[in-house]
């Protein structure tokens, strides 16, 4: 399966919707299966957009005031034997796994997040931390293209990659590209990242601000 994440969209503002921006957004979301929104829409208006490309699951961010079927404060999902749990904010990320995984009502391998505008990929005692950053105000930057995060999962498998949909016109756009693939064969993941501060095993070799 390929899901779509994006977080912290936070429209309308200086736009409504997300095609606003160019066509980057539309031709993303055509490709996934699925789309994960972590949060921060302040409208639904959001997910009725995404919801005309791929059924949509959001967590609820602290800037939702308008409750919504399709929004819960956490989301759980298994697919292809993945445990996924998705929460608007981690709040620490470098806090001990056993205290992360408090945050859900069971036991996860694939954590999602959104809130700190932030792209952040990192794989920590057989747990995937996906943050997709924020596709409307990347880094906290002014409105303008972002970066969004692909998920592709197969049973013992999985890929996830963050994406700079480009720049638009004189706003660059300060998201970085990373990936990461884990591969579960035998008593030890094989995994390998393309991600800054770590090297290409998944071991921290530079710790930056908490997601």
């Amino acid at each position: 399966m390929i899901i779509g994440l994006l977080s912290d969209t936070h429209l309308p503002n200086l736009i409504r919707h997300l095609d606003e921006l160019g066509p980057e957004p539309v031709e993303f979301f055509e490709s996934v299966d699925l789309i994960l929104h972590g949060g921060d829409l302040t409208s639904p208006k959001t997910l009725d957009w995404l919801e005309q490309f791929a059924p949509v699951v959001c967590s609820t961010g602290n800037n939702d005031p308008i409750p919504d079927q399709r929004c819960e404060e956490v989301q759980m999902l298994e697919i292809e034997g993945w445990r996924l749990g998705m929460i608007h904010s981690m709040e620490g990320q470098f806090r001990p796994m056993a205290d992360l995984q408090k945050l859900f009502p069971s036991e996860v391998d694939v954590m999602i997040a959104g809130h700190t505008h932030l792209e952040r990929l990192e794989y920590r005692d057989r747990v995937a931390m996906i943050n997709s950053g924020s596709i409307t105000f990347p880094r906290h930057k002014e409105l303008r293209l972002g970066t969004v995060g692909l998920l592709e999962l197969q049973p013992g498998w999985l890929r996830t990659e963050i994406i700079p949909l480009g720049h638009s016109p004189g706003r660059p756009n300060p998201g970085e590209s990373m990936s990461m693939e884990i591969q579960l064969n035998g008593a030890e993941p094989k995994v390998q990242m393309n991600v800054p501060g770590f090297d290409e095993d998944g071991v921290l070799i530079r710790a930056d601000d908490p997601v």
